[in-house]
């Protein structure tokens, strides 16, 4: 986790090593003044040297600056490392979250991922600007402050020894503890964020069924867990301000009785006033090194399950890997599955089972299914979306996994179930097909997706402004945009995933007659319930609990298959559909 995490300093390796160098300076500074005060006190004012007063004076006034130069630039530079550590952190993880795959996708929720890119790095920051600036300055100025201490007097010094034995091993069982709680606190903020990106999100449907209060009610829930935590975190770490402060007071008071009656009894021959001066500053610093080191470990403690988080993304490698020698060009829109079987993960039943197809380039398929019988894994095996746990799924005549990927899925257009368009304007979202597409081209294939009529209707036409998520268009219209993006890709295999669920009878009609008549060449396979937007295909593949159940022309399904000739007569009857009726055969 820490190699992980500290690969990601990159650049602000020369801060990381500055911070500690001017801390250690800054603490030599601060441990000399109190040895300039014990002189000051015995061979200034006890002695009435005016002319010893003003030179030692001097001098510690030049380095108290030299001390206050050294804590400004290892400030400056602890800031500056930290700050670009957290901007390395999110960097590297929002890089290698776009080379996820699908399976890896699915490990994080949307709110983890934006936790740990948040909240997460924050605690990180924090820690690692403590880690370089205190976790070097409290145990050198300790170190130090505790060398004094015994060259001064050996015998009072004992008395910071026993605290700092009785202090450590406190702090060390109060840390373990709260360890435990701190690692349980940060996943429930992924259960507070999903609660809030819900509502968000979905706030038109929150209000359509009055549920806002069921809504709050969660968001508190999950908020009072949040709460619940982070107080018996606190608990545990609660003491350790009281004991550290009654430390401090318990070792001045001995000190003072302690150092007076040595004074008093040997006569300032075995330690001057000025000495014990020095020492009730040394005991201090020691103390005050403690409450330090204190606040890190708090801190750390906290930072340690935001660290594995991280971690846990940057570590994260898509099992899906370009050969040694990939190729690059994609032949023709041939596509054959051979056995396939394929599953989620690598335990569990197969969502696929022995899938056996050969699909012609060029040629138009059908695939319909009850809902989970497996039509949306069939097609995302053919773009490497997924591998297959067995068989092999080819394209051009070669096995998916033999092509470099970006080549493959330049090939295979896919529009997904789910559209999604990003905020900016018409034109801007479609060139996500082709970055290169002149507006003609884009005008071209909204006028294959049957898209141009409504978007020439828009204020500004195709420089329009389409909201986040495409808010300001309807279901249908965000379809016909996805469909055109997709055209935009030129590919040898078009998918339309359910892609025309949202648009009329009519325009379905019209996009299948132009996507036919227009992508002779492009294999195109087309996922719907409607019996209606599959009918004119060559071939339909009935899917059923993940096996191929049919094959074959409308005409010849309707003669032979059951599934899909009940399906069919309950459609025309204006009711019914795969899910009524899949599992009937």
């Amino acid at each position: 986790m820490v190699k992980t995490l500290m690969k990601q300093i990159g650049e602000f390796k020369r801060d990381s090593l500055l911070t500690p160098v001017f801390m250690v300076l800054e603490v030599i500074m601060e441990t000399v003044i109190p040895l300039l005060m014990a002189s000051i006190i015995d061979d200034g004012v006890e002695k009435g040297d005016i002319r010893h007063i003003y030179a030692v004076g001097a001098a510690m006034v030049v380095i108290a600056i030299i001390g206050l130069i050294a804590g400004v630039l290892g400030g400056t530079y602890g800031a500056r490392a930290s700050a670009g550590l957290a901007r390395n952190l999110r960097q590297a993880m929002y890089d290698n979250i776009q080379t996820f795959s699908f399976a890896s996708i699915d490990k994080f929720s949307t709110s983890s991922l934006i936790t740990r890119m948040t909240t997460d790095v924050t605690n990180v920051q924090m820690s690692y600007q403590m880690i370089l600036r205190m976790c070097v300055r409290a145990p050198m100025s300790m170190v130090c402050a505790m060398v004094m201490a015994y060259f001064l007097s050996p015998e009072l010094a004992s008395v910071y020894l026993v605290a700092v034995v009785v202090l450590a091993v406190v702090l060390a069982v109060i840390m373990r503890r709260a360890t435990f709680y701190f690692q349980q606190a940060f996943p429930k903020y992924d259960d507070m964020n999903a609660s809030v990106q819900e509502n968000i999100s979905g706030i038109r449907v929150v209000k359509a069924y009055v549920r806002e209060k069921f809504e709050t009610s969660r968001f508190m829930t999950a908020s009072r867990n949040i709460f619940s935590i982070f107080v018996k975190a606190e608990r545990q770490v609660v003491i350790t301000m009281p004991l550290m402060f009654a430390t401090v007071y318990i070792c001045i008071l001995l000190l003072s009785w302690l150092g007076a009656k040595l004074i008093v009894q040997s006569g300032q021959t075995v330690l001057t006033t000025g000495e014990l001066t020095s020492l009730l500053a040394y005991c201090m610093n020691i103390l005050m090194s403690l409450m330090m080191l204190a606040m890190v470990f708090v801190m750390v403690t906290m930072s340690i399950a935001s660290a594995r988080r991280i971690a846990e993304v940057l570590n994260e490698k898509s099992e899906l890997e370009n050969p040694a020698d990939p190729i690059h060009a994609v032949p023709d829109g041939s596509v054959r599955f051979d056995h396939v079987f394929f599953r989620y993960g690598k335990s569990g039943e197969p969502v696929l089972r022995d899938i056996c197809l050969d699909i012609r380039s060029g040629e138009t398929i059908g695939v319909v299914g009850g809902t989970g019988s497996g039509k949306t894994s069939l097609v995302n095996l053919i773009s490497r979306l997924y591998d297959v746990s067995e068989g092999s799924v080819s394209v051009g005549g070669h096995d998916v996994r033999e092509y470099d990927m970006e080549a493959l899925r330049d090939q295979v257009a896919m529009v997904l179930q789910k559209n999604v368009l990003f905020s900016g304007t018409v034109l801007e979202n479609l060139r996500w097909g082709n970055e290169e597409a002149t507006r003609e081209e884009c005008a071209q294939a909204c006028r294959l997706a049957c898209a141009d009529d409504f978007v020439s209707k828009m204020p500004d036409g195709y420089d329009s402004h389409v909201e986040r998520g495409g808010a300001n268009l309807s279901g249908g219209q965000r379809q016909r945009l996805c469909i055109a993006r997709a055209l935009l890709k030129k590919p040898r295999v078009l998918i339309l995933d359910d892609s025309t669920s949202a648009v009329d009878t009519a325009t379905d009609a019209r996009i299948r007659t132009a996507l036919t008549t227009q992508l002779a060449d492009t294999t195109k396979i087309i996922i719907a319930q409607r019996i209606s937007s599959v009918q004119g295909a060559d071939r339909i593949v009935v899917l059923d609990d993940g096996a191929v159940s049919g094959v074959g022309t409308h005409e010849e399904l309707l003669e032979h298959n059951e599934i899909y000739r009940s399906v069919y007569e309950s459609q025309t009857q204006g009711s019914g559909d795969f899910d009524e009726n899949g599992g009937e055969d």
